[in-house]
């Protein structure tokens, strides 16, 4: 039979892990009466943990709004998962904050068991990725928690934000949602000062000060949709129209928003969009695999035409006496 101590700690953690449980509840997962219950509940007050006891359809019992727990209980699962999520904020960019992942990371390592720890490391020493590290500022995890709040609570916010040119400018923003793509963080919204829906990136924002004055609901505002259209017609040097001979869907499964508009046309699909130099545009439509015609501009014709060349030339080419013979497909071992 389990001592009442741990009975008195299962109820913390239960608490913990499953706010608004009822009385019923937690008697049948303690497997005492709801008259212990609440004798445990009381221990707990008597202890310094406030559990409040709600009545009614919805009631059931939690612990008291922003109390927080000295000693953080965690199983090995979550202890793990705790972990391996900050050393994937950090690899991804998700994490927020220079050091904050960094000293996160030394605290729970510094309490985690030893049998544990060793088994968490040996994970952090051994994993491989398959892409680089996000090497992109990170924002202020004070930022993103106030825009998250305002966006939330449906507040104005007071930003003090650095453009890429690196003019420093004041302005009110109704924070409609959050959007964290390709290793940045970014606020959508109504920008008071252009009067215009706006996207910023959170790690240009030197300070954001939530504001009493609300805003209306948005309604149905999608927020990624709003970045990724945003992120595709930033200003490049050419406009790219060109023809798809392949089904819309599956041109939005090859090619981002980010990259380019796309839109269901007489034989095929149109895809617009903006490219700072057209002969990576050029490698991009060739690499997709599909007939295409382009429609503009005419210089992107002729980077078609003298990639091709290139290509004609490559394939040509005979290896030497001193060329590396390559090895058979699937030398490196089957994937399993």
């Amino acid at each position: 039979m389990p001592h009442p101590v741990t009975r008195v700690l299962t109820l913390l953690e239960l608490l913990q892990a499953h706010p608004g449980l009822t009385g019923a509840e937690l008697a049948r997962r303690l497997e005492v009466d709801e008259r212990t219950v609440r004798r445990y509940a009381l221990r707990l007050a008597e202890l310094g943990v406030p559990v409040a006891a709600e009545r009614g359809r919805y009631g059931g019992y939690r612990l008291l709004p922003g109390y927080k727990l000295p000693p953080l209980m965690l199983t090995e699962d979550e202890a793990a998962a705790v972990v391996l999520g900050l050393l994937a904020g950090r690899r991804t960019g998700l994490a927020v904050g220079e050091s904050a992942t960094a000293s996160a990371l030394s605290k729970i390592q510094r309490v985690l068991p030893t049998a544990l720890r060793e088994r968490v490391e040996a994970v952090t020493d051994t994993v491989g990725h398959t892409s680089r590290a996000a090497e992109t500022p990170r924002p202020a995890a004070d930022t993103l928690l106030t825009l998250a709040a305002a966006a939330r609570r449906r507040r104005r916010v007071r930003l003090r934000y650095r453009s890429w040119r690196g003019e420093e400018t004041e302005r009110e923003l109704e924070p409609y949602g959050l959007v964290f793509h390709s290793g940045r963080w970014y606020v959508t919204g109504l920008d008071r000062l252009k009067q215009e829906i706006r996207t910023f990136r959170l790690d240009r924002v030197a300070s954001a000060v939530p504001l009493v004055d609300g805003f209306p609901d948005p309604g149905d505002f999608d927020p990624v949709a709003q970045v990724m259209a945003s992120l595709s017609s930033v200003p490049y040097r050419h406009e790219v129209r060109v023809l798809l001979e392949t089904t819309l869907a599956e041109a939005r499964r090859r090619l981002p928003p980010s990259v380019a508009s796309l839109s269901e046309t007489e034989g095929g699909v149109l895809m617009v969009g903006r490219a700072e130099r057209l002969d990576g545009m050029a490698t991009m439509l060739a690499g997709l695999g599909w007939p295409f015609t382009v429609i503009a501009p005419d210089a992107l014709r002729d980077e078609v035409a003298a990639l091709a060349v290139r290509l004609r030339a490559y394939g040509a080419r005979e290896p030497g006496p001193a060329a590396p013979v390559p090895e058979e497909p699937g030398s490196g071992g089957p994937v399993a």
